[in-house]
């Protein structure tokens, strides 16, 4: 499987700052000698030579993830911001077929559907999952003229609405595919992705709750022995406190490592961190390997600095499993593969 990250924001799509784009230049300025600016080829040699983390962005759009099966199978997890890219750019399936999941219908997850060029193609063909009797109408509902110019029946006409439901597993290409409800006001669910003895889950928008630590039919099916585990974890466990009465409660990173434990991932605290992306000259890696074969991946990690704190705007990374013994990572472009 290959998965890749085109939006990880909650709530809101976030812009780079003037205040990031200078911390940048300040950056940058610090790297260069006499020798890197004497010709226009040292010159060029040096910006090519940039890390990641000081030449591009990370961050910004709102949630969306892409996975591809090894056979080609193209699925699309929510649409936010993030899938506006997703369409734009060349990595698409060449048979124009794609599965979108919809964890819930908050806007932050469906914001970005009408921007998705593929959906405007006569050709393509789209299934859509999700575990609500009313996806159709919700998504129909955002693009009313009230509040957006081209109606939803704008779309391919080849568009196939499918409601999924817990404790089944279903294929769909050469994945298998389950579900479970997971706390948040309104639901979401988390989905969980099979093929040639992997599972990848994702599970965003999660508050974590006592039951989550059940062991119950639907809840094994997603995230027993996953191998990697995308999921949601904005707070620090001291914020998270304070939200106790907040309707909206992100779990924090430890929580999510006693998840990730129960669940069968083998969780190595000293090799786990809350890293965030940051502008020192050694920043810290994005994606934090919790064993060989088993990884948490933080959205919120890759979220890092808006407003001094977190996010900034998309990117991608790769990941490879057969440059994971020892169990480190990390690289800084957002393609993952299993």
């Amino acid at each position: 499987m290959k998965v890749h990250f085109w939006g990880v924001r909650g709530s809101i799509s976030t812009p780079i700052t003037p205040q990031q784009i200078q911390a940048k230049i300040i950056a940058i300025i610090q790297r260069i000698t006499e020798k890197d600016i004497v010709t226009p080829e040292a010159r060029e040699r040096f910006i090519s030579n940039l890390p990641d983390w000081q030449f591009g962005t990370v961050g910004g759009n709102t949630p969306c993830v892409s996975l591809r099966s090894s056979e080609g199978t193209e699925v699309v997890l929510d649409a936010g911001t993030g899938i506006r890219c997703y369409g734009k750019s060349i990595d698409t399936p060449k048979n124009k077929e794609y599965n979108l999941f919809f964890s819930h219908f908050h806007w932050d997850h469906i914001q970005g559907l009408p921007f998705f060029d593929k959906a405007y193609d006569p050709e393509s063909t789209i299934n859509i999952y999700s575990a609500f009797e009313n996806a159709k109408e919700y998504l129909e509902n955002q693009m009313q003229f009230t509040y957006f110019p081209v109606p939803f029946d704008s779309f391919t006409k080849k568009i196939t609405f499918h409601k999924l439901e817990e404790g089944l597993e279903y294929k769909i290409g050469n994945l298998l595919v389950s579900i479970c409800k997971m706390a948040h006001p309104g639901s979401s669910y988390s989905f969980a992705f099979k093929e040639n003895g992997k599972k990848v889950v994702y599970a965003t928008d999660v508050e974590l709750k006592q039951e989550d630590y059940n062991d119950s039919e639907s809840h094994n099916l997603v995230f027993k022995d996953a191998d990697y585990l995308i999921i949601d974890s904005q707070y620090t466990v001291d914020e998270a406190n304070l939200k106790v009465n907040s309707p909206l409660r992100p779990s924090s990173f430890r929580s999510l490592k006693d998840l990730a434990t129960h669940s069968g991932l083998a969780v190595e605290p000293e090799k786990t961190s809350e890293a965030v992306l940051s502008t020192s000259k050694n920043p810290p890696p994005l994606l934090v390997p919790v064993s060989s074969f088993s990884h948490l991946i933080s959205l919120a990690t890759l979220n890092s600095v808006c407003s001094g704190r977190r996010t900034t705007d998309s990117f991608t990374a790769v990941l490879s499993l057969s440059k994971l013994m020892p169990p480190k990572l990390i690289l800084l472009q957002f393609v993952l593969f299993l």
